[in-house]
C-alpha cells in the first residue's frame, strides 16, 4: 500500500471510530516502519497505531497476541477499534511512564520493577500459547545470529562467516536450550514495559510491541529484560532475577545458566548484526552507539564454559567495536550494498 497517503487514511479510520476531531501527536517510532500517535479528545486520550501492511509487522499478529495477555490477566493495551486491511489500531492509552523513563527518575525502584517483570514472565509461561505461532528450529536461532558476521563483521572489516558458526550455535542451542517452548514476546526490555503502580501485581507491569511473540525457550524474554541493548541492569540485580526465575520454575541453577548463556549469545550476536544493518543499509546511525553496550554482553556471554567453542569463532569472526571500527560503520551508512 505504498502508493496510498496514510495520513488520509488514518483521518478515515479516526472519524468511524469517533475520534476525528481528537488532537493528534506523534508519541513514538522504533525500528520498523510502525508509528504511534497519541489522541486527546477533552480529558479522554488514546493511541493510534499505524503499522503499514507487508512491512513486516501484522496488525492481526498484535490484536491476537494482545488478547491472549489480556485474557491472562496481563496489561496490554485494550483495543477500541481495528482496521486490519489498512493496518490501524486504536488503544488504551497506558501513560508514559516507560520503565526506562521511570527508573531514570527513581532508581531505587529498579528491584521492584524487574522482579515484577520477571514475574510476568512466569505467569505467562504457565499459560498454554495460542496456537499457530511460529516455532523455529536450533538451526533457524544459529541462522538469525548470522546477522552479526554478515552485517556488523563485514561493516567492520571481519572475515566472511563460515559454516562452523552456524553449526557450532546449532549445537549449542540444542544442548543446552532446546527444551519445551513457550511464549516469548521476543522484545521484552525497558523501553517496551511500563510502570502501572495504581493496578496490582503483575498488571503493574504495562506491555507493549509484542506482535512478533512466537513459540520459544523459556530464558529468552530474560535475556531480553536483563541484558538489554539500551540500558545497563546491574549484574547484581540480573543474577538476583536468574535465580528468581531458575527457582519458580524448578531448574537446576547450573543447567538454566548455560541455557540463559547461549540463549543471551544467540540475542547479542543477532542485535549487533541488526544495529549494524540498520546504519548501513537503514540510514540509521544512531544506532551504532548502542553496539558496545551489546559486545560487553556477548563477552560476558561467551565466558561461560559450554560456549568455549563459539567464543573462538566469534574471536576470529567478529574485530571488536573500537572507536575505528564504529566510526567506520557509520561512515558507510545507507551505502552498503544489499544482500
Amino acid at each position: 500500500m505504498p502508493d496510498i497517503d496514510r495520513q488520509s487514511l488514518s483521518e478515515a479510520f479516526l472519524q468511524g471510530a469517533g475520534w476525528g476531531a481528537a488532537d493528534r501527536r506523534f508519541l513514538a517510532g522504533d525500528a520498523s516502519d510502525r508509528r504511534y500517535d497519541r489522541l486527546t479528545r477533552g480529558q479522554t486520550t488514546s493511541v493510534l497505531m499505524d503499522a503499514p501492511p507487508g512491512r513486516g509487522d501484522d496488525s492481526a499478529a498484535f490484536v491476537a497476541i494482545d488478547r491472549h495477555l489480556r485474557g491472562l490477566g496481563l496489561s496490554a493495551p485494550e483495543i477500541f477499534a481495528e482496521d486490519l486491511s489498512t493496518g490501524f489500531l486504536l488503544l488504551e492509552d497506558l501513560g508514559d511512564a516507560l520503565y526506562a523513563r521511570h527508573l531514570a527518575t527513581a532508581p531505587g525502584d529498579e528491584a521492584e520493577l524487574y522482579a515484577a517483570a520477571t514475574d510476568v514472565l512466569l505467569h505467562l509461561q504457565r499459560a498454554p500459547a495460542p496456537p499457530g505461532l511460529p516455532d523455529l528450529t536450533a538451526a533457524d536461532w544459529a541462522e538469525a545470529a548470522a546477522f552479526a558476521p554478515d552485517w556488523y563483521g563485514r561493516a567492520a572489516g571481519g572475515p566472511t562467516r563460515s559454516p562452523a558458526f552456524t553449526a557450532t550455535l546449532t549445537d549449542l542451542l540444542q544442548r543446552h536450550a532446546d527444551g519445551p517452548r513457550v511464549l516469548i514476546l521476543r522484545d521484552y526490555h525497558a523501553e517496551n514495559l511500563l510502570w502501572l503502580p495504581s493496578r496490582a501485581g503483575i498488571a503493574r507491569v504495562g506491555l507493549l510491541d509484542f506482535q512478533l511473540a512466537q513459540n520459544g525457550q523459556p530464558g529468552y524474554d530474560l535475556v531480553s529484560l536483563l541484558q538489554d541493548a539500551r540500558r545497563d541492569v546491574p549484574e547484581a540485580l540480573e543474577q538476583q532475577m536468574i535465580r528468581r526465575f531458575a527457582t519458580a520454575t524448578g531448574q537446576p541453577e547450573a543447567e538454566f545458566a548455560a541455557a540463559y548463556a547461549v540463549l543471551g549469545a544467540q540475542r547479542a550476536l543477532r542485535i549487533l548484526g541488526i544495529f549494524a544493518r540498520l546504519c548501513l543499509q537503514g540510514g540509521k546511525p544512531q544506532y551504532v552507539a548502542l553496539i558496545p553496550r551489546v559486545w560487553g554482553q556477548l563477552q560476558r556471554n561467551l565466558a561461560h564454559p559450554a560456549l568455549a567453542p563459539l567464543a573462538a569463532l566469534c574471536a576470529d569472526l567478529l574485530p571488536a567495536p573500537t572507536d575505528d571500527v564504529l566510526e567506520r560503520i557509520r561512515a558507510r551508512c545507507a551505502s552498503f550494498p544489499t544482500r
